[in-house]
């Protein structure tokens, strides 16, 4: 299991929130089967005044995709249309604008991944 974590990666974008970010990798397998990594980072500071990062992964197949999608409009769309006032569906509706850093890259750009650097390094 722990191969996958080597496997080619194609494609990934990052996502800051606050003190989360959230990375979505597309990586492919030696026989060149496709699936998505979903990570949540979130920033935490010790009581020593260093800095961690709590990490949580899943990992998404090809074949899963599109249920996968269905079911996540799903419950935006539920949120928005059954709990949220309208207030607050202008405010998620608003232009957002992105850091530079938050646009898709190859993978040649992209440096690589170390668990010890700041995410602001990335």
């Amino acid at each position: 299991m722990d191969d996958r974590h080597d496997q080619e990666e194609i494609y990934s974008q990052r996502i800051k929130a606050g003190k989360r970010t959230y990375f979505f990798d597309v990586k492919a397998t030696r026989g060149q089967d496709y699936y998505l990594t979903i990570t949540e980072s979130k920033r935490r500071q010790n009581g020593d005044d260093s800095v961690s990062y709590e990490k949580h992964k899943i990992f998404l197949y090809k074949e899963d995709f599109m249920k996968f999608v269905d079911a996540l409009q799903d419950a935006v769309e539920y949120v928005r249309e059954e709990l949220l006032s309208p207030e607050e569906v202008a405010e998620l509706d608003r232009p957002r604008e992105y850091d530079d850093r938050d646009r898709p890259r190859p993978e040649f750009e992209r440096p690589a991944f170390d668990p010890n650097k700041s995410e602001e390094n990335y």
